[in-house]
Formats: structure tokens, C-alpha cells, sequence
């Protein structure tokens, strides 16, 4: 082991001791500040293959800043136990470079090393490291072993950077990296420490949730708009924001390419976050879409009814509000001209939409079908506001849906009088 990566090494256990200390870590209050649902691996390629003495190296994004970090590890999906031999956090110096001179090193209970039994998570001792809101943060995972099949987020709308062979969790250049993929592996969460109660709002989803069609490292999903908004506002008043998006993903249907299903998936990448109070629920066009469909990668191709969908969202809704938390409903975005749209599913999409707007048990209802269609044509995406493939937003248009969630409806804007009747309601900025 080098000088360096002792003394990293050792930096990282006395500030562990320290945060155990009494009075300390019983005072700390953990919210996090980035996640990405882990989802089964395919079949083939790098999510089947694996990783073999490499090193992956992954940029995420912070909503709110922190001086004190813990990274959360899955091996959700994994086939056996999995090892990560050595692992780092460091900021992003673009590309696959980072700040090696603030680099840190991620450890467990002291150690650098840790292995994780098949569907388990893991998090890391707390690190001392500065996280600051609306910033790219590199965490290097060194895998010496062979890992087999992994636990993934496909979607990830971000480049990560695969190694040579060896340990390069310190390199500071992108040098030894020659491979990119726009996929997170193994890693599923950052959270950081806040002194005062900060809470995080989930955005559940798809993959109009997920970024899908936005630009590559610009992070202009929707979640990544209204979290910029939310952290305008004064400290006391800010939130986190965590994407629990999916591409392709179904309220009721698991599928190879798309994930496990929203009911099943909600303990873990809902309950689960930290600090989580509210929840943003834009999902089920897939579910009326899919029954077009006969890639078996996407089987079940189930012709699922509105009454369906609407049973699923009663389900997610009482989840929710038995654990405390306020959860919003999004009304499904148009879909006209899209692959596997028609008449049918329209009018599914249409009776969906009147239930979340009139009939819901929501506690909020956000209409993102209002924001984004062509009042011309009702049934389709504002030109302005479409990637081309007509059911997936561009840039314009995900600025648009983030900032059309009216802040005054979720928790860290909401007044404690505040009843549940049509004030709080209508959750759309107008406009």
C-alpha cells in the first residue's frame, strides 16, 4: 500500500471514531443527495459480463451539499457475495478526472475492503469530504475479482469510465480508463450529513423519470430542473431530490430490460431513502404501451385496463401514507405518434389522467400532461418540447416539467395548517 493511501486510509478510520463518538453520531441526520434504482442484469453484455481486476469509476450528481458523506453499495441483483477490493470519493475534474489532492477514501468499518453478501446493500463509514449542491462527484470502485452477473442502473445518462487492468481508484488523469458506458454499477446512493432536518423528494418512475433522450453529462432529466429550483431557496428551506426512475419500467409488470415493477420496488428505492418525505409518482405509459409489443425482453406483454394502472396507484398511495409521507401523482405525458401508441391506449392514458386530476387519493396532483402537449393536437408532445420519438421529452421539455412542480406542495414549503382539500391539490405551476 502506498504512503498516500495510508495516510488516506487512516484519515478516513479517525474520522469514523470521531463520528461514533457520544453525542456525535447519535446528532447526525442523513438525507440523500443522489440514488439510482438498481435493476436485474440482462442477459448479454457488460451487465451479464461483468467486471474482472477492474476499475469502474462513476459520476453522480448532488442535489444538496454536505461536509460529511456516506456511500451506499448494492449487490441487489447479484449472483454470489461480491468483493470491492478498494474504493474512493473524489470531486469530478471532468471526463473521468478528478481533484486526487481531495480524494478520500471510502471504507467499512475501517476497512478498505468490503464484501457484500447477494441481495444486500451496504453503506460506508461516514467520510470526511465536502459535498456541494448541483455538482458532479467521482467514486471509484476497484474490483480485483471476477464479479459475474451485476446489479446495475442502465439509464444512467452519465458516462462512467472502465479501467485497464489493476487498481486505479487514485489515478488522477482518465488515462488508464479507455472503456465508457452511460451506466451506474454497484452503486445505488450518496448520502450526506445535515445538522438541521433537510428531507429529499423521490421522483418514481420511468424513463421519462430517468432522463431518457436528454443530453449525455448535462443532467437535464426533470428531477435535475426542480431540484436546481429547490436549492434557489434559502438553506433552511431546501430539499434533496433522488431519481427513482427506471427505464421502461411498468406499475405492474417486471420485464428483462426494464426492472422490477413499481409496487414491488417501492420498499427499496422509496422507504428505503434517507431522509425521504414526499414522493413524485410519473409512471405508467409503459404499462399501456407494452401490450404493442412482442420483444421478449419486455414480456409480460399484458394488455393491462385503466382500472388496473388506478389499482396500482391506490396500492402506492396507501404505502406511503401508512410510512408518512406525502406522495403526488403526475398525470402520464402525451404519447401520440409514438411506437406503440393507438386508439386503445389513448383512451387508457386519458381515462388514467382524469382519475389522478379528479378522483385520487393523491395528495397533490402534478399535471405534466397539461405542460408538455400541443394544445393543437392534445394527444401529442408540443414540438418544442419533443426528442423526436414522441413519447420522450428533450431538454426544453424536462426543464419544463421541473419547473412546473409548485414547491409551496411539498414538505419543506408546506405549512404545518395546511388541510388537503384544492389548495394543496393543484401542485402545477401555472403558466
Amino acid at each position: 500500500m502506498s504512503v498516500r493511501r495510508a495516510s488516506r486510509l487512516s484519515l478516513a478510520a479517525a474520522f469514523a471514531v470521531l463520528a461514533c463518538a457520544p453525542g456525535v453520531a447519535q446528532a447526525r441526520h442523513w438525507v440523500g443527495t443522489w440514488a439510482a434504482s438498481p435493476s436485474p442484469p440482462y442477459t448479454t453484455g457488460i451487465s451479464s459480463t461483468g467486471f474482472d481486476n477492474e476499475t469502474v469509476r462513476e459520476i453522480v450528481h448532488s442535489s444538496v451539499g454536505g461536509r460529511v458523506v456516506r456511500v451506499r453499495l448494492a449487490n441487489t441483483f447479484g449472483g454470489g457475495p461480491l468483493t470491492v477490493d478498494d474504493a474512493g470519493i473524489a470531486p469530478s475534474r471532468g471526463g473521468g478526472a478528478i481533484a486526487r489532492r481531495r480524494s478520500r477514501a471510502i471504507t467499512f468499518d475501517g476497512s478498505a475492503t468490503v464484501t457484500i453478501p447477494r441481495g444486500a446493500r451496504v453503506l460506508s463509514d461516514p467520510i470526511p469530504f465536502r459535498v456541494r449542491r448541483d455538482s458532479d462527484v467521482t467514486i471509484s470502485l476497484y474490483l480485483r475479482g471476477t464479479t459475474g452477473p451485476t446489479t446495475w442502473h442502465q439509464l444512467g445518462q452519465e458516462n462512467t469510465y472502465v479501467s485497464t487492468a489493476g487498481d486505479h481508484v487514485d489515478d488522477a488523469s482518465a488515462g488508464a480508463f479507455p472503456t465508457t458506458v452511460t451506466s451506474w454499477f454497484f452503486l445505488d446512493g450518496l448520502d450526506v450529513a445535515r445538522p438541521r432536518q433537510i428531507g429529499a423528494v423521490v421522483t418514481l418512475g420511468d424513463s421519462i423519470t430517468d432522463g431518457y433522450n436528454s443530453t449525455v453529462d448535462a443532467n437535464h432529466r426533470y428531477p435535475n430542473f426542480l431540484a436546481r429550483r429547490i436549492l434557489a431557496l434559502p438553506p433552511s428551506r431546501r430539499m434533496a431530490v433522488l431519481n427513482a426512475g427506471i427505464s421502461g419500467n411498468r406499475v405492474l409488470n417486471d420485464s428483462e430490460c426494464c426492472g422490477v415493477n413499481a409496487l414491488a420496488r417501492f420498499d427499496r428505492d422509496v422507504l428505503a431513502q434517507h431522509g425521504v418525505r414526499d414522493v413524485i409518482l410519473l409512471e405508467g405509459i409503459n404499462d399501456i404501451g407494452f401490450s404493442q409489443l412482442t420483444d421478449p425482453a419486455m414480456a409480460p406483454n399484458t394488455n393491462v385496463s385503466a382500472a388496473e394502472i388506478i389499482f396500482g396507484y391506490e396500492q402506492l398511495i396507501l404505502e406511503a401514507h401508512l410510512n408518512g409521507l406525502h406522495i403526488f401523482g403526475a398525470t402520464l405525458t402525451p404519447f401520440g405518434g409514438a411506437a406503440y401508441a393507438d386508439a386503445a391506449g389513448e383512451a387508457k392514458r386519458e381515462a388514467v389522467n382524469d382519475w389522478i386530476r379528479h378522483h385520487s387519493g393523491f395528495d397533490g396532483v402534478i399535471d405534466f400532461d397539461r405542460v408538455t402537449r400541443d394544445p393543437a393536437h392534445p394527444t401529442q408532445f408540443l414540438p418544442a418540447y419533443d426528442s423526436g420519438d414522441h413519447l420522450h421529452p428533450n431538454d426544453a421539455g424536462y426543464a419544463a416539467m421541473g419547473n412546473a412542480v409548485r414547491l409551496g406542495c411539498l414538505s419543506r414549503e408546506r405549512r404545518d395548517d395546511d388541510d388537503a382539500g384544492p389548495v394543496r391539490r393543484n401542485c402545477t405551476v401555472s403558466g
